[in-house]
């Protein structure tokens, strides 16, 4: 299968280029911008693809110019759609990245795909206008939404809060300073998103959303004792206010059940690495410095 992936250089694009190279797939990174629409779309003629992966977002809640979310998130993935509309070859799925954060705060956990959207900030909110402007094409494309729920793992940057913990104790930094200790987030590893990416691929029903979930949230104080067991160094946690969200999302965590029922009934299942062999993986790669 040929899959033109955005995003491709991205935390999540490399891990997801080099498990479906594994596979035996054909992976073509879209190098032109998301926001030059006649480059994007003569790329994406010349391609030809059979499926389609966009993961090319600005994915961090704290971003500091919301303008860019909206001018990525969504007009960005409209132009997109619009060339790989175009009339040609149609892919056999085209499979958009969304985000559990469009849910925000919600007392039903865990949360599925039925559970109406509330987003508390311009990440969350670029998102959720990309499912609705996208399914505008779904009568003429195979799209699929995913919803993501946390997970981290080797090269995700350190402005995102697991990163920056294994980051200070693979450095056994004395301090961290941190924002809310008790948000419960799911930190899954980027190996069984990425395998869940391939999977729907494979076996998606067009015009379905899914979460990509274990089911299984953690607090950050979990993930600091771990971090400290792994290593063998104890870290002073320092909150600053300045990292605590106004508009936190307290608890996420997703029900995989509509993921699940799919992959049984096609003799698949996904393998969900235990946070503590995440977190040894990225204090290996840290030590090595990649």
């Amino acid at each position: 299968m040929k899959i033109l992936l955005t995003g491709a250089s991205g935390f999540t694009g490399r891990h997801f280029a080099a498990q479906a190279i594994t596979a035996g797939h054909e992976v073509v990174p879209l190098t032109t911008d998301l926001t030059g629409r006649d480059a994007l779309r003569a790329e994406v003629l010349a391609c030809a693809p059979d499926a389609v992966v966009h993961l090319a977002a600005i994915s961090f809640v704290g971003h500091a110019d919301d303008n860019a979310f909206y001018a990525v998130n969504v007009i960005g993935t409209m132009n997109l759609l619009a060339a790989v509309a175009e009339p040609q070859k149609n892919p056999q799925r085209v499979l958009l990245a969304s985000s559990a954060n469009i849910y925000g705060n919600c007392e039903q956990s865990p949360i599925s795909e039925e559970q109406p959207p509330a987003p508390v900030n311009h990440y969350a909110m670029s998102k959720l206008a990309m499912e609705h402007m996208a399914r505008t094409y779904a009568d003429r494309l195979p799209l699929l939404i995913t919803r993501p729920f946390n997970y981290t793992g080797p090269g995700q940057a350190v402005n995102f809060v697991i990163p920056k913990l294994v980051d200070h104790f693979a450095r056994r930094a004395p301090a961290i300073a941190l924002g809310n200790l008790h948000v419960e987030r799911e930190f899954n590893d980027v190996q069984m998103v990425c395998d869940a990416y391939l999977r729907l691929l494979q076996h998606g029903e067009p015009g379905q959303t899914y979460n990509v979930c274990s089911g299984r949230p953690y607090t950050l104080q979990h993930v600091i004792d771990t971090l400290a067991q792994l290593t063998g160094h104890n870290i002073r946690v320092e909150v600053n206010p300045a990292f605590v969200r106004a508009n936190e999302v307290h608890r996420l965590c997703g029900s995989p059940a509509k993921l699940q029922a799919l992959l049984t009934a096609h003799g698949a299942t996904l393998d969900h690495p235990p946070l503590e062999d995440s977190l040894r993986h990225m204090l290996a790669a840290a030590g090595s410095g990649t």
